[in-house]
């Protein structure tokens, strides 16, 4: 008699399946397969290339990231009036990197949540919900950090 995958809702057959791919992916002596982009420089070549092509896309398509952009952007030349060191500098231009850094991933997210379905889900919305709450934070800590350093430059 030939293998019937199990058909009660943990979904072993699944499970199976998954177990399947994961030991084609590998050898037998345990190393990886072949990646399809290659290796070495390469690969790094080509990653690059892909991060250059999420950074388009990224600005095509999403109002917020171009926004937060032009903000970091402006935040340079005031940084480095603003800080008295390099570090704070470092520190008034890394949160604004922060914050497009979350930003990118709020909107692959959203990108393939919308891929998936457009149709409303309780569990979409959470996603996008919980990407937007990562981003709010990330914009709180741009202003806990410029508001210290404003309150050093002029109040203190």
């Amino acid at each position: 008699m030939p293998f019937q995958p199990a058909r009660h809702p943990c979904r072993c057959y699944e499970n199976a399946a998954m177990a399947l791919r994961l030991a084609r992916y590998f050898h037998s002596e345990g190393e990886a397969m072949q990646k399809p982009n290659g290796q070495g420089l390469g690969r790094v070549l080509k990653a690059a290339k892909c991060s250059m092509q999420g950074f388009a896309a990224t600005w095509r398509h999403e109002a917020a990231f171009r926004q937060e952009a032009v903000l970091a952007m402006l935040s340079v030349p005031l940084a480095a009036w603003l800080a008295p060191s390099f570090q704070q500098f470092v520190l008034l231009i890394g949160v604004w990197c922060l914050v497009l850094i979350v930003e990118l991933l709020n909107s692959a997210i959203e990108t393939l949540t919308d891929r998936v379905s457009l149709e409303r889900h309780e569990l979409s919305g959470r996603a996008k919900d919980m990407g937007s709450a990562a981003v709010f934070l990330s914009l709180v800590l741009v202003a806990l950090v410029w508001g210290s350093a404003l309150y050093s430059r002029f109040l203190s």
